[in-house]
């Protein structure tokens, strides 16, 4: 099976930090791949350097075995059209109702009608269980639904590569639980290859095929949840002693 990402020897410094300390990983096409760590230690930074929205210091980004670090902006924004990305916070647009927030990513599809592109965000709500909630604003909507939302985004251009921030940071248990069968769920339909960072133990168990745990800028193990869970290794021993807490 060939590699939807492949990274090797990536590094990344903000000022006098080091957050990616020359990290080299692997993620197979279909995968479901979670990197874990503590907050501040450069997952989130991972994301947006594989999709571009910021350059490394150092290293190769090969996303479908194209070079990211070294595509012309066309080309890079025709890669991009193949990721979804679902931020933080969901990143929803104030002004626009959930329905033109999921549209939004279809502006530039010349060959879709106006119609056909509310009709495709109408579609996709419905896919996150939200089909009720086309013209709500973003200020009615709780966290977890601004989530599903981004989600709905995320899916707009129907990518064959998802990436997930924190998806479930700041959800009670019982939202971040739904949250984790909806990726499941949509990555049962679709078979995307999926990376998600988080430091949610559960929704790792829940979602992933693999899990790598990054810790002080470099990868500290990597293979399937129980592999990690029963290390010996401190840092990996002492992260999973949090499972059960809330």
């Amino acid at each position: 099976m060939s590699d939807a990402i492949a990274v090797k020897d990536l590094c990344k410094t903000f000022g006098s930090q080091r957050v990616l300390n020359g990290i080299d990983l692997h993620i197979p096409e279909g995968e479901t791949f979670v990197l874990l760590g503590r907050s501040g230690t450069g997952k989130s930074v991972f994301l947006k350097l594989i999709v571009g929205l910021q350059k490394p210091d150092s290293g190769s980004i090969r996303v479908h075995d194209q070079e990211m670090t070294e595509l012309p902006i066309e080309k890079l924004n025709e890669t991009r059209r193949q990721i979804g990305f679902l931020f933080q916070e969901g990143a929803l647009y104030d002004s626009l109702s959930l329905g033109q927030n999921v549209a939004f990513p279809l502006r530039r599809q010349k060959d879709m009608s106006e119609k056909d592109k509310l009709d495709r965000a109408r579609e996709l709500l419905n896919q996150v269980g939200m089909e009720k909630d086309f013209d709500k604003m973003p200020s009615e909507i709780s966290g977890g639904m601004k989530k599903r939302a981004g989600l709905a985004r995320a899916l707009a251009l129907d990518p064959d590569i998802l990436l997930f921030d924190e998806p479930t940071a700041g959800l009670d248990p019982i939202t971040a639980n739904e949250i984790n069968q909806l990726i499941l769920k949509l990555h049962g339909e679709r078979h995307a290859t999926a990376v998600v960072v988080t430091h949610d133990l559960r929704g790792a168990q829940t979602i992933s095929d693999r899990v790598a745990m990054i810790h002080q800028g470099d990868i500290l193990i990597e293979g399937s949840y129980d592999e990690l869970k029963n290390s010996k290794q401190e840092f990996v021993t002492q992260f999973f002693s949090q499972e059960g807490r809330d």
